[in-house]
């Protein structure tokens, strides 16, 4: 962080990455709470010698700069205050003739989580909107669990018979599609030789063993049930776009299913195709038949990354896929053990459920390591949709994706930049067009819609910037479309009509949206509660569309994103509403 960065955010509010502190005097107690929170979540700065009063932040400085950064230091490093040392990076900046201290603390790989005080798990923090908040029971485990040296999935089940757990008709659909793509020695092997060759079955002193992966791909239903009392996936067709949808109204089609995993991909891609758009198309070298959904490849890789990586530990919560007219939303209980830029890199991963990963992959119903995520997003780009949208939400240990079916460049967007005078490529189309579609881009969006490297898409993105296409608002980071093009966009109207850009991607100053935005600066609140802070006495259909169009926008977030209709529903800022409310665009 620089001078100037920390000066443009006291500016605003609190972010998820950001934590105020006085400590004029001397480190705060608190300010373990909000290291062990970055650690456990997705890192962050603590900053000391700043104040808040009513909302704003003005600098008090630190007194005695070398004794409180020595001591606050010293304590995290040597693993006084918290269960392990912590390598944090300090910075000093001098803001109004008074010394700020800047502490970049890491999140930790998950094998280091969670970080907690006083020697006591239950004392472990994650970061949540803009504050710190103690772990439950519940949250505790799930970073136990994943933080344990031996993989879930390759741990035993005691009393697991190994011949009775056998799903036979799951194991032989396996092996069928197996010998296809490695004919040789393995056809040979009986059906417990395979178990044993491949780890699923494994010796514990005298004893066979059961896996919980043989168990989750292969076992009899009545056994998944019981080692995994919930369902796998909840599978759902609703014939109405997101925004519209409504728990009250029925969904077209819907499965729950409670089965080994082969039984649950099956029954997804039955259910799947029979809704799915298929185009006939004959090739003219053999005559044949085609008729693979343009979307295919994107829901397979997304719908097997949801079976083969979510936490089988956790059996409060289950995975969702959720087919719009609009969108198809993949939810799943279980982070990602990275972040998006590492996701959209090429290679190995770490993995939660490495056996079950190697499972499909030697049957090819996941590509090699590293692919699959870049599949997704390389087939959305090629029906021509804006980039999957991925939220790894590392303080709910969840992962949602979602496959947006918009258009990445619209017809008013090739219109537009027809006008400008400039020649650009594909790629380069295509990034100015989400530009103006999203007030603002990045790095890693660039990547995302073009599967280029970090450096790749700075080229890209500096060169519109010499053009004069965008500008930066956070050079290296994040972009926005030049302010002398900013009127002369047009925009559709619910009417078909079009005109100039006015506000697009941003909310007007004194609209029902913008009163939502600064209310939620505080936290989270329920719509009632919404209704309440914006001087009304129950929820009405206009709040309900602002809400709506903020969640579109992804300017705000479900507090509990797994249950979207629950009755303890609550909405927050997200890192973007954050972003236009401290830079006063609302």
């Amino acid at each position: 962080m620089t001078k100037a960065e920390l000066v443009e955010r006291l500016k605003g509010y609190e972010w998820n990455d950001i934590e105020f502190k006085r400590a004029q005097h001397g480190v705060p107690v608190d300010a373990y709470r909000s290291v062990s929170a970055f650690a456990n979540t997705a890192g962050g700065w603590l900053i000391f010698g700043i104040k808040q009063e009513k909302g704003q932040f003005t600098v008090s400085g630190v007194e005695d700069v070398d004794k409180i950064q020595n001591d606050f230091l010293s304590c995290l490093r040597a693993g006084g205050k918290l269960n392990r040392a912590i390598d944090v990076r300090g910075e000093l900046f001098e803001i109004e003739d008074k010394s700020v201290l800047a502490f970049f603390v890491p999140e930790l790989p998950r094998s280091e989580k969670p970080v907690y005080l006083k020697g006591d798990p239950r004392q472990s923090y994650i970061r949540r909107g803009g504050g710190d908040e103690r772990c439950t029971p519940r949250e505790l485990e799930r970073f136990l669990r994943d933080s344990a040296t031996l993989p879930f999935d390759s741990e035993t089940i005691e009393d697991l018979d190994p011949i009775k757990f056998l799903d036979d008709k799951a194991l032989a659909w396996y092996r069928r599609i197996y010998n296809e793509r490695e004919p040789g020695r393995h056809e040979m092997l009986d059906d417990q030789e395979f178990l044993r060759e491949w780890g699923f079955v494994v010796e514990a002193g005298s004893m066979l063993a059961v896996t919980r992966s043989a168990l989750l791909l292969f076992g009899k239903a009545r056994y998944v049930r019981h080692w995994l009392p919930r369902p796998v996936v909840d599978f759902q067709i609703i014939r109405e776009r997101f925004e519209e949808w409504m728990p009250a109204r029925r969904w077209a089609d819907r499965i729950v299913v409670e089965d080994n995993i082969i039984h649950v991909w099956l029954a997804v891609v039955e259910r799947y195709m029979r809704h799915a758009d298929r185009p006939f198309e004959i090739d003219a070298a053999t005559l044949r038949r085609h008729d693979q959904p343009p979307d295919y490849i994107s829901f397979r890789e997304a719908a097997i990354n949801l079976l083969i990586h979510q936490d089988y530990g956790d059996t409060g919560r289950h995975a969702q896929i959720q087919i719009f007219l609009d969108r198809t939303r993949f939810w799943n209980p279980g982070d990602a053990f990275g972040t998006l830029d590492q996701l959209l890199d090429p290679g190995a991963k770490e993995l939660r459920n490495p056996n079950l990963v190697s499972a499909f992959r030697r049957i090819g119903l996941s590509d090699q390591a590293g692919t699959g995520i870049r599949a997704i997003y390389s087939n959305w780009r090629q029906l021509g949709h804006v980039p999957p949208q991925m939220n790894n939400q590392k303080a709910e240990k969840a992962f949602e994706l979602t496959l947006l079916k918009e258009p990445i460049v619209t017809e008013n967007q090739k219109r537009f930049q027809s006008q400008l005078g400039v020649r650009l490529g594909d790629l380069e189309a295509e990034v100015f067009s989400f530009a103006c579609q999203k007030d603002q881009i990045t790095v890693t969006d660039v990547r995302a819609i073009g599967g280029k490297s970090t450096t790749d898409a700075c080229a890209i993105l500096d060169h519109l910037v010499v053009q004069k296409l965008l500008e930066p608002l956070d050079p290296g980071k994040i972009y926005t479309m030049s302010s002398h093009l900013r009127q002369r966009y047009p925009v559709t109207l619910p009417s078909g009509r079009a005109e100039s850009r006015q506000s697009e991607g941003r909310v007007e100053a004194g609209s029902l949206s913008e009163k939502v935005l600064q209310n939620l600066v505080s936290g989270g609140l329920s719509k009632s509660e919404i209704a309440e802070s914006v001087g009304k006495e129950k929820v009405y259909g206009q709040l309900n569309n602002a809400v709506r169009t903020l969640l579109e926008q992804g300017l705000i977030e479900y507090t509990r994103p797994d249950k979207p209709q629950s009755r303890l529903q609550k909405y927050r800022l997200t890192e973007s509403g954050r972003y236009i409310v401290s830079k006063k665009k609302v």
